[in-house]
């Protein structure tokens, strides 16, 4: 039996803080359920905003006293300019003129929905940390408070939901009772988001961390610091898709970052590639990429690790589509786009004397993760890790472990999958086991000179705040040092023709 979608939004609490005559103007409208905004700019008609409607409110034009007599009945206003209604999820939103006194309002209704969880549940429930992407207004605090409440009152697991802003959990001291069980941790300040998810994770020992709109270096930071610790992060980040996500190069980080790497000639005869390419620098920091395009459909890119190897190097996995229709079901399919198909798994025409290189999918076993995945980048390994041992082609486990005979490993020796054993959970041990396992990989490539090259004229156009010209250089070098200095937080442009076309760097 489907969940019933069941709004919950106070907008009575909201009607309330309006002057009366705007009040009034209000509840004759028969459309209290859809109302979006209500809008008033000093010396402007008051407005009520519908999908696809707008509504003016009153005959007369706003004044201060109209302004004034809402300020009065909501919180505070804080640094972001943002205030809310006590216990509710309405969102009250200030403009100031340029001597700080408040000119205008946008005062918008917040709801939670119950029921919305459904068309993700099952990703949710997995343990695996999920980046939700989506325009504004598209659902995306929505389905994160909903999410935290399925967590903490469902499942039982001890969610901290850390509420910039009061988005989530609402305004005031008691948090709305949307989020179920969850127990939320107010941030005094945007700019400190990140020390107070950190303050969480060290406080209050929790399973999950709910976070609204990562955004800053600090926050990605932050973040691949809780995933470290085996917390399960659900969160938000600016960007509507995946390719918006790795050309920023603050957040970036969060699908675990983009560096430029010079290969062997052996090695990019037998990727098939140039020798100067892009590449993933490390394990990202979530499992699962959400794209929300609206509030009943989704595309969810599992694995993405996977992924991002697979769009760097020119493919392109087919996720999956998720959406809900009129009666409430869920269904799921594959989206096929032009030109995607599954990746190559690393299987080029082999170098004479070598054998085919294939992608292993390892299942750990009382073995570091974390120490296995930093190897495995390290070591350009053809590899990637599993969560269940049923999608293995291989599980590696430790030597006391592999002595106890656990259940589960006498299962999968029964079934015939190989086990590989190493005496103890060091980075040597593993790192052995992966070059024993690949022996003919190279080891890890030199920057390229072109890269070389950026990061010492970014270096002096910083110190001198005079633009640097780096020497003439292809395209692809071009762009790869353009990428560079924006991932700096500097400027850049391309000067000259062909073969003279250069990299001019710019001061901040």
């Amino acid at each position: 039996m489907r969940n019933e979608i069941q709004p919950s939004d106070d907008i009575d609490l909201l009607i309330a803080a309006m002057p009366p005559d705007i009040r009034k103007a209000i509840r004759q409208k028969d459309q209290h359920d859809q109302l979006i905004e209500i809008i008033l700019d000093l010396g402007r008609q008051p407005e009520a905003r519908f999908p696809g409607e707008i509504v003016p409110l009153s005959g007369e034009n706003s004044t201060q006293d109209d302004i004034d007599y809402v300020v009065a009945r909501v919180g505070r206003f804080t640094e972001d300019n943002r205030a809310g209604i006590e216990r509710t999820l309405h969102r009250i939103s200030a403009i100031r003129n340029r001597f700080g006194a408040i000119i205008g309002l946008t005062c918008r209704a917040g709801r939670a929905i119950f029921g919305t969880v459904d068309i993700l549940r099952d990703v949710i429930e997995s343990g695996a940390s999920i980046l939700l992407l989506g325009r504004p207004g598209v659902g995306k605090t929505t389905l994160l408070r909903e999410s935290a409440r399925v967590l903490a009152e469902e499942l039982n697991k001890r969610v901290i939901i850390v509420d910039t802003s009061n988005e989530i959990a609402g305004d005031g001291d008691i948090p709305h009772p949307g989020i179920g069980r969850a127990r939320r941790m107010q941030v005094p300040s945007t700019h400190l988001q990140h020390a107070v998810m950190i303050e969480a994770v060290e406080n209050h020992m929790p399973e999950v961390i709910v976070v609204d709109e990562i955004g800053t270096e600090a926050e990605a930071i932050a973040a691949r610091t809780i995933a470290e610790r085996g917390v399960q992060l659900v969160a938000t980040a600016h960007g509507n898709n995946l390719e918006n996500l790795l050309q920023n190069p603050t957040l970036s980080d969060l699908v675990g970052g983009i560096q430029a790497v010079t290969l062997s000639d052996e090695e990019a005869r037998r990727r098939g590639t140039r020798k100067t390419i892009l590449e993933r620098k490390a394990p990202p920091t979530f499992h699962v990429l959400v794209e929300i395009q609206d509030r009943d459909r989704l595309v969810v890119h599992y694995n993405l690790d996977r992924v991002i190897d697979a769009l760097l190097r020119g493919h392109q996995l087919t996720p999956e589509l998720r959406e809900r229709d009129a009666e409430g079901r869920v269904t799921s399919h594959k989206i096929e786009t032009p030109g995607a198909a599954e990746p190559r798994r690393d299987e080029p025409e082999p170098a004479s004397g070598r054998t085919k290189l294939r992608t292993v999918r390892i299942f750990t076993y009382g073995v570091s993760r974390k120490h296995l995945e930093r190897a495995i980048e390290k070591w350009r390994i053809p590899a990637y890790l599993v969560g269940d041992m049923e999608s293995a082609d291989l599980v590696l486990t430790l030597k006391s472990q592999e002595k106890r005979k656990p259940r589960r490993l006498r299962d999968v020796q029964q079934r015939g999958m190989p086990v590989h054993v190493i005496k103890s959970n060091t980075l040597t041990q593993i790192e052995n086991f992966l070059r024993n396992l690949f022996p003919a990989e190279d080891s890890k490539a030199e920057p390229p000179e072109a890269l070389k090259e950026a990061e010492a004229g970014v270096t002096k156009a910083a110190k001198t705040g005079l633009p640097v010209e780096l020497s003439p250089r292809d395209a692809p070098l071009r762009r790869i040092q353009h990428e560079f200095v924006s991932r700096c937080g500097l400027l850049s442009e391309s000067k000259g023709r062909k073969p003279h076309r250069r990299v001019v760097v710019y001061p901040a």
